[in-house]
């Protein structure tokens, strides 16, 4: 294989590790914000309504994360290898965090009337998988110490403030992704409620943001220079054009009678964060010593697995613009697919 095959197909593969990562967050966002805002909906009818919108689609959106770390093993197993013990304390609560949801998404239904324990487990479970996720972006961003391409630090070394901010501001993320897609999905009283949170919710999403981005590069050298080296921030000045577009869109559809335009672009926000965290990481995958160059597997590997991708990637897609195109509309309080 040619040396600039070697050089682009691990491009390709960071892409399609970033592309399955970003469709999880958009896709489980308004899934895992529902779960945020459970306990702010204290009518069992309500919280009925509010499951059956997301019910149809909640299942298979970690395939894309499944998709994300598989892909992540195979093509970069070094990085893989260095991430996974550094931030094994959050990504192991994920895991947990998401299967309690999943189980108490499905048990709630069979356990009426006694099922506030699974009520209960399908909030914590959200929130904590959420805060988790947050605090393992905080700890990429941090960086991890790595001598002879081995993870060297300890196990709480993703534990810093900047990670707990990152944590909570993905709380506030998904609790707004998920007020907005009630706002879009449901009717009655539950969207009048999602109406009210998301407005504050936006505003506290705009603070974080604005946070981490003052934040970020006065505590990492790597990302100041990404920014504001000469020449860097004009190219990169529609970022914060855009964010800032983003979030009038989401405030003024959230004013007006057209709640797709303001989950649109909440879920732009996610997006334009997502490019932003890439600016600022890469080349590195295991920053700021591992690029994705030292990273990668053989060009085989990384050639198999992009085979098999083409192949079922868009199976997968059109599973799910099937699923929502078919289940399209609003539920009704009383409507539900259970």
């Amino acid at each position: 294989m040619t040396a600039t095959y070697a050089y682009w197909l691990p491009l390709v593969s960071t892409g399609v590790v970033g592309l399955a990562v970003a469709m999880y967050v958009v896709l489980d966002g308004f899934d895992l914000g529902i779960g945020i805002l459970f306990p702010y909906f204290p009518q069992e009818i309500e919280r009925d309504q509010m499951m059956n919108s997301v019910a149809p689609f909640w299942d298979g959106n970690e395939t894309w994360l499944v998709l994300g770390g598989v892909w992540l093993l195979v093509a970069f197993p070094l990085a893989y290898s260095i991430i996974t013990p550094a931030l094994y304390v959050p990504l192991i609560a994920m895991l947990l965090a998401l299967v309690f949801r999943g189980v108490a998404f499905e048990f709630r239904w069979v356990a009426k009337p006694h099922h506030r324990k699974w009520d209960i487990a399908f909030a914590a479970g959200s929130t904590v998988a959420a805060f988790a996720q947050g605090t393992m972006v905080g700890g990429l961003l941090n960086g991890f110490r790595v001598e002879a391409g081995q993870f060297a630090g300890g196990p709480l070394d993703w534990l810093t403030p900047f990670s707990v901010m990152c944590g909570v501001g993905l709380v506030v993320g998904y609790a707004l992704i998920g007020a907005c897609w009630l706002v879009m999905k449901t009717s009655g009283g539950v969207e009048k409620q999602a109406r009210r949170f998301a407005k504050p919710l936006l505003l506290a999403l705009s603070a974080f943001i604005v946070l981490i981005s003052i934040w970020t590069p006065l505590q990492f050298e790597r990302v100041a220079a990404r920014w504001f080296s000469e020449g860097h921030l004009l190219y990169l000045s529609p970022v914060p054009l855009i964010t800032a577009a983003l979030v009038v869109s989401c405030w003024r559809g959230l004013n007006g009678r057209y709640p797709t335009v303001a989950f649109n672009a909440a879920v732009g926000l996610f997006v334009i964060s997502f490019v932003g965290l890439a600016i600022s990481t890469l080349p590195y995958l295991a920053p700021p010593s591992i690029t994705l160059w030292d990273a990668a597997a053989s060009p085989k590997s990384q050639t198999f697995m992009l085979v098999g991708t083409t192949v079922l990637v868009p199976f997968v897609l059109g599973y799910t613009v099937f699923v929502y195109y078919t289940f399209r509309g609003k539920i009704r309080p009383g409507e539900g697919y259970h």
